[in-house]
């Protein structure tokens, strides 16, 4: 029986069109302070991941695996999966990057890629220095500044409460899309001889993976850890060094430019061999390079996921954007504040809207591979932070957990850490498991890079 406590795993649950009672249950303790269901999504989203997987073993052990997931561990590792052992990581922030007074309220920027800082010092013509910047957006109204800063091709957000965004022609449009946005083809099912062993549902598939930062990287990281093949592929140029460690756990690493001739060959030879597409372009980016339909003719039956930072209709569905700028929009971080009963934009205390969403977007990929492997029908789903922000503002925290409250998380079992390029670390234990199953991976982290881009 599904935990009748957990309403945002029963609404995962519909998007992804699983049985209406998955065999799931909930132990272990939240931690979280939000003024939002932040420690539920946390189990629930997890959850709707080995429900899904559970749907995809139940043919190899002729009935369903039972899921169980530890609130404790969910929670934790909507933080930090790999902790470092006697080494620091960067830090995930640009010097410039946060919040900012305007001359009507707050704005966020985002300036973590080079391209992005670029943009906004380009707009507010000021050194880079953030007293320099503080000084040049107190000048500007927030929306102006918002619009420059996009249409420069940078990051902005300015805060907004939730009642502005659904009043927002964009809000709008996001609280009308699905959580999960399912398309279908048919295709001749293949004969597929492999036997499949329920501790690893996974080994054999191949997963193409074209994301960066959290969202993306964390579905395939969970796709790794129950055995598939996962090559991560990144541009020439992009780096996240304080991200790399936790979100290359279980994949091979490689770089490739598919705006050359030969890159897109290489990208078009990637795309043929795998049975499972993550990516994380803004609408219309991937149909530049290689569009939907040189992809099906590519791989017949060619699984795909996209996730999105502000979802995929309504005027801003080509807007970049990140965790930190979609709880700007859409009214979580003005609820934050008004909880805590401050005056500065308050976040959620993790990443909320990029886990939630990647352990969404993994469990669609999964439900996707049952379906295809038992009926032939290749699955196609679209998942977005703006969608996930939606779902979370309609669950406000029934009761608020200890702010900073740090609760002992069980590590992995083990004589030893595991070995990083960057040194030894720990690894958190798996947060679930379905039947006799945990996630487990096969690849420590590597740089990114670090293997051809080939199968």
């Amino acid at each position: 029986m599904t935990d009748p406590e957990s309403p945002l795993f029963a609404a995962l649950a519909h998007a992804l069109v699983l049985r209406p009672d998955p065999p799931v249950r909930f132990v272990g303790d939240a931690y979280l302070d939000s003024a939002f269901a932040v420690s539920e999504l946390a189990a629930a989203s997890i959850a709707a991941a080995g429900a899904a997987t559970s749907l995809l073993i139940e043919p190899l052990t002729d009935a369903p695996a039972p899921v169980v997931v530890d609130r404790t561990l969910a929670c934790a590792w909507f933080g930090t999966a790999v902790s470092p052992v006697g080494w620091e990581p960067p830090s995930p922030w640009d010097a410039l990057a946060g919040d900012y007074r305007t001359a009507d309220g707050w704005i966020r920027l985002h300036t973590n890629a080079p391209r992005h800082r670029a943009a906004a010092l380009a707009v507010l013509g000021v050194a880079p220095e953030r007293a320099s910047v503080a000084d040049a957006v107190a000048a500007w109204h927030g929306g102006d500044l918002e619009l420059a800063v996009v249409a420069a091709g940078g990051c902005a957000a300015v805060m907004r409460s939730a009642r502005d965004w659904a009043r927002h022609p964009h809000g709008a449009a996001v609280a009308r899309e699905p959580l999960v946005h399912w398309t279908y083809s048919r295709v001749r099912p293949v004969a597929d001889a492999a036997e499949r062993d329920p501790q690893h549902p996974l080994a054999g598939l191949r997963v193409l993976d074209l994301t960066r930062v959290i969202a993306g990287p964390v579905a395939t990281r969970f796709l790794a850890g129950l055995g598939a093949e996962v090559l991560r592929v990144d541009p020439p140029d992009w780096h996240e060094p304080a991200l790399v460690a936790d979100m290359t756990l279980g994949k091979r690493t490689a770089r490739l430019d598919a705006t050359t001739p030969d890159g897109r060959e290489v990208l078009e030879q990637l795309i043929a061999g795998a049975d499972v597409l993550v990516h994380g372009y803004r609408p219309g980016a991937l149909e530049a390079l290689v569009p939907a339909v040189r992809r099906r003719a590519l791989r017949p039956g060619l699984i795909e996921v996209a996730i999105d930072a502000y979802g995929f209709s309504g005027p801003w569905r080509g807007r970049r954007g990140f965790d930190s700028l979609v709880q700007m929009s859409s009214g979580i971080a003005h609820s934050g504040m008004v909880g805590a009963g401050t005056d500065v934009p308050t976040p959620l205390p993790v990443q909320a809207l990029d886990h939630a969403t990647g352990y969404l977007a993994a469990a669609a990929a999964i439900a996707a591979v049952a379906l295809y492997r038992t009926r032939g029908l290749p699955r196609r789903a679209r998942v977005s932070l703006a969608r996930t922000a939606a779902l979370l503002l309609q669950h406000p925290a029934a009761a608020p957990h200890p702010l900073g409250e740090k609760r002992p998380v069980p590590y992995m079992q083990g004589p030893d850490p595991i070995d990083t390029p960057w040194g030894p670390a720990e690894l958190l234990a798996s947060p679930l498991t379905i039947g006799d199953t945990e996630l487990a991976w096969a690849r420590a982290p590597r740089d990114l890079g670090s293997d051809a881009p080939r199968w």
